[in-house]
């Protein structure tokens, strides 16, 4: 469950925004509603074969907030009880509402669902570097694995490797092919059948890429 509110906590809390409510009423709603599902373990009935994970916290939260107006003005802060830590609200918010006024709610929500998976994807990656011994490695490679950071010239990064410049575009080359499967490792445990990750993959980069 913490795994998953980490996911897709910044998607759902930036939907609720660009709905209209304020930053406290969205994070206590989201809060609320990630309580829901574990309460009424909703999660456990979900039918694997009905679709992709993201559509139905898309559609059932969008339900959840339409039942909730009246009670979210009751709510007071710090009245509920967190299942993440509030740091992460506050940069979110930047990250998921800037340039965002020309988008709908669910454009807003498919563009931190996407954030979030490659965030998640990248950590994962430098988890497994990390175990091996290549966190310098990965750190200077990172930036050449997305074009979300902005990147040095490979001379640069061979200096401060030792290496050569063609070593380096090698690296780089073998680094975005274990991304590639992380990204598909996180997208996979989200569709019902191994057939949808291509589909999945094609529309993160297209939302990515929009």
């Amino acid at each position: 469950m913490d795994r998953l509110c980490q996911t897709y906590w910044p998607a759902l809390y930036a939907f609720a925004r660009r709905l209209g409510w304020d930053s406290e009423a969205a994070r206590d709603l989201t809060q609320a509603y990630f309580a829901d599902l574990l309460e009424k373990e909703f999660l456990a009935e979900i039918d694997a074969g009905k679709g992709r994970f993201r559509s139905f916290l898309l559609s059932s939260m969008r339900h959840f907030l339409s039942h909730q107006r009246e009670r979210s003005r009751a709510l007071k802060r710090g009245g509920a009880t967190l299942i993440l830590s509030l740091d992460m609200v506050a940069p979110e918010e930047g990250r998921a509402l800037a340039g965002t006024t020309s988008l709908t709610p669910e454009e807003v929500f498919e563009q931190r669902w996407a954030m979030s998976v490659i965030e998640t994807a990248m950590e994962r990656l430098r988890v497994e570097c990390t175990a091996v011994g290549g966190t310098q490695r990965f750190e200077l490679l990172r930036p050449y694995l997305t074009s979300l950071e902005s990147q040095a010239p490979y001379r640069d990064v061979a200096r401060s490797l030792n290496t050569t410049e063609a070593a380096v575009k090698v690296a780089v080359h073998r680094l975005r092919r274990r991304f590639a499967r992380c990204l598909r490792a996180e997208l996979a445990e989200t569709v019902a059948d191994e057939g949808d990750v291509d589909d999945e993959l094609r529309h993160l980069l297209t939302v990515v890429s929009g």
